[in-house]
């Protein structure tokens, strides 16, 4: 470390504390040429989580607008927020769990659109008309007889 006041390179800790968050440490100093104290800080620099857009761009993974976008889809739906939160964080944990540090939205969409089938139909087919990008409305009539057809498929409670 380069002391601030004669730039001289050695020096000696003379106190160590990690901050409240615990994601700095603050350090002071002593330089050994003109026996100067000053204040350095250190942080773990981390590279972000990213996902690949269908148009090849990478943006950093983003918490909070995988959250907006699932809310959207269940607005006026009898869910409780901890299962919203619930699919948030599955889609969170496929993230980190990346290898390289990076996913294509594609898997995180389906892993949404899984979840919201499994919880409620109107939320699934809200979030699936923008996550599919649906062109025009026998795309969506498609879509909505392949939910109608699954849901006949499972047999009724008694």
């Amino acid at each position: 470390m380069r002391c601030p006041y004669c730039s001289f390179i050695e020096d000696k800790v003379v106190d160590s504390r990690e901050s409240r968050e615990g994601d700095m440490i603050r350090r002071r100093r002593e330089c050994l040429k003109c026996g100067r104290r000053f204040t350095s800080y250190e942080r773990i620099d981390e590279i972000p989580y990213m996902v690949v857009k269908k148009d090849g761009r990478r943006e950093p993974f983003d918490r909070q607008k995988v959250l907006a976008g699932i809310s959207r889809a269940c607005e006026k739906r009898p869910i409780p927020m901890t299962k919203i939160e619930s699919i948030v964080d599955s889609v969170e944990a496929f993230v980190h769990n990346s290898p390289e540090r990076e996913r294509p939205t594609e898997k995180i969409g389906e892993i949404i659109m899984r979840r919201l089938k499994d919880l409620d139909k109107v939320a699934y087919v809200r979030f699936a008309s923008v996550y599919l990008d649906f062109q025009d409305v026998s795309h969506f009539m498609t879509e909505l007889k392949r939910l109608v057809q699954s849901k006949s498929a499972i047999p009724k409670k008694k």
